[in-house]
């Protein structure tokens, strides 16, 4: 089967699906799209249809799109057939859920776990619990998420300068200083946004 054909199997067996192709010829792989609340049916069907035959879980992440929601993605493996498939849905940032497929795939544990961490996923029904697996059990916040702020790259001087004056041995520069991905404005956040007077 063509990637495209893949992907064409998996929509017809999940409504509301939608399908594409990522990357060309030998690592085409089929995407398909589909609803949140079908996201354990997407992943039990791509195991049970004989001509997926999804026997194989690779891995299980999330990417954050800003303002579009928080997109989950799989990829899964037919070890017969010999082809991947690439599985997403997209939830509101503020309400990241889907059903847990581990008792479709139990590799899968462990990935909903740290994607529950570093993304704030619920995935519903998760055995054991979505214990911490690689945070302190004391830690806030989602660090993998755009809003997170990298604290320690606003007290410490970023080593990444890409132009002049960026750094503190650089020649003076016009520009206002670059400041790395997740750090505010100093002026908003942080030891210099506090009032005088405070420690």
């Amino acid at each position: 089967m063509t990637a495209q054909e893949i992907g064409e199997r998996l929509a017809s067996l999940i409504e509301g699906a939608s399908t594409s192709v990522s990357g060309g010829q030998t690592f085409a792989r089929a995407v398909v799209d589909v609803p949140a609340e079908r996201w354990a049916d997407a992943l039990r069907a791509v195991r049970d249809d004989p001509e997926l035959s999804g026997d194989f879980f690779d891995w299980l992440s999330a990417v954050d799109e800003g303002a579009e929601g928080l997109a989950l993605v799989a990829h899964l493996w037919s070890t017969r057939r010999r082809h991947g498939l690439l599985v997403r849905t997209t939830t509101p940032v503020g309400s990241p859920v889907v059903d847990s497929v581990v008792t479709i795939y139990p590799g899968a544990a462990w990935h909903e776990r740290e994607t529950h961490e570093m993304f704030g996923f619920d995935f519903r029904g998760h055995p054991g619990g979505l214990r911490p697996l690689l945070l302190p059990p004391e830690f806030e916040g989602q660090p993998m998420r755009k809003d997170f702020v990298l604290a320690s790259r606003v007290v410490k001087t970023w080593p990444g300068a890409k132009e002049p004056g960026e750094s503190e041995g650089g020649a003076p520069s016009r520009r206002a200083p670059a400041r790395p991905p997740g750090v505010p404005d100093p002026a908003l956040w942080g030891p210099a946004a506090r009032p005088a007077g405070e420690s």
